[in-house]
């Protein structure tokens, strides 16, 4: 395989953010399905105006997706296993050295279900209170009792430290979010969070990751030797943050049952007292193997790449 040209590699690894999503996203939406080395991408923002927008020489727009098949989430009390979790997102890389986040349209986060040890009985159960019991002794259904955790965007990811990306310790980006509780009994506007008052995740590299680069065709078939797009694989990192405070829950139960939830699991939680950790993540982030030979153009041959990879 030929070396890679500085501007090539001064592009690709500056878009590198390494993460995933933290805790469960619910069902993601259908993505689309990518051929070969593109595969990863499938959520990948390529027609934002702003990846379009991008030259080659000024800017250069690329896609990151990041995941984890496993982990866990300890919020105040509650301790929660997460499940396979996937974070994409587009970047805009320029010259001067600084670089902007772009989210896809359904937000840069999805991830699966992840469910709430014990269901509402472990959540809230048992007590004193005489509204409490009275629904903790309803509780025989299991479909009542099941709670499942999902994350959910609350403002734009932000603050992306390109350096941060190849070290350890050092937070790479800010990833705000609130936790959506679901529950029959909970109703549908359980939060823990909200977007006046997110979760602020600041993920980082807990290990170094292992590197690989994979040189492919426009329509994602591998092509060492002339391919026109580059893709960097970063394995095996474990990534976690245990920085970020958690706010109490609102709109449980209309609101009646906020401090319920909020007593058993020991919400609010200060800053010190919670953590996140992703086992063994895998990133990858491509662009245009050559970006300043696509100039003005770089963004929008990126978009025509990823649409002639689609199966």
């Amino acid at each position: 395989m030929r070396s890679v040209s500085n501007r090539t590699r001064v592009g690709l690894l500056a878009a590198f953010t390494a993460f995933s999503a933290l805790l469960s996203t619910g069902s993601a939406t259908a993505a689309t399905q990518l051929n070969g080395d593109w595969a990863p991408f499938d959520r990948c923002p390529v027609d934002a105006p702003a990846m379009l927008a991008a030259d080659g020489v000024n800017t250069i727009a690329t896609c990151i997706a990041s995941s984890s098949a496993a982990g866990s989430i300890t919020l105040g009390k509650s301790v929660v296993s997460t499940r396979h979790t996937d974070l994409q997102l587009g970047v805009i890389q320029r010259a001067d050295g600084t670089a902007s986040l772009v989210a896809p349209p359904e937000g840069a986060l999805t991830a699966d279900p992840a469910e709430i040890p014990g269901g509402l009985l472990g959540l809230m159960c048992p007590s004193g209170i005489p509204l409490v019991s009275g629904i903790c002794r309803q509780l025989t259904d299991n479909n009542l009792n099941r709670v499942t955790a999902t994350i959910e965007p609350a403002g734009a990811p932000r603050d992306f430290n390109m350096s941060a990306a190849f070290s350890t310790g050092e937070p790479i980006l800010t990833i705000p979010v609130r936790i959506h509780l679901k529950n029959p009994l909970l109703g549908d506007k359980c939060y823990i969070g909200t977007t006046a008052n997110p979760v602020l995740l600041k993920p980082e590299n807990v290990t170094a990751p292992t590197l690989s680069l994979q040189r492919f065709g426009a329509d994602g078939t591998p092509n060492d030797d002339e391919g026109e797009m580059g893709r960097y694989t970063f394995d095996g990192a474990d990534q976690g943050d245990a920085t970020f405070a958690v706010p109490g829950a609102s709109g449980c139960g209309a609101g009646l049952l906020d401090w319920a939830v909020n007593l058993k699991t020991g919400l609010p939680s200060a800053a010190g007292k919670n953590s996140v950790t992703l086992d063994a993540t895998t990133t990858y982030f491509g662009s245009p193997y050559d970006p300043a030979g696509l100039a003005p153009n770089e963004g929008r041959k990126l978009s025509e790449f990823w649409h002639s990879a689609k199966r």
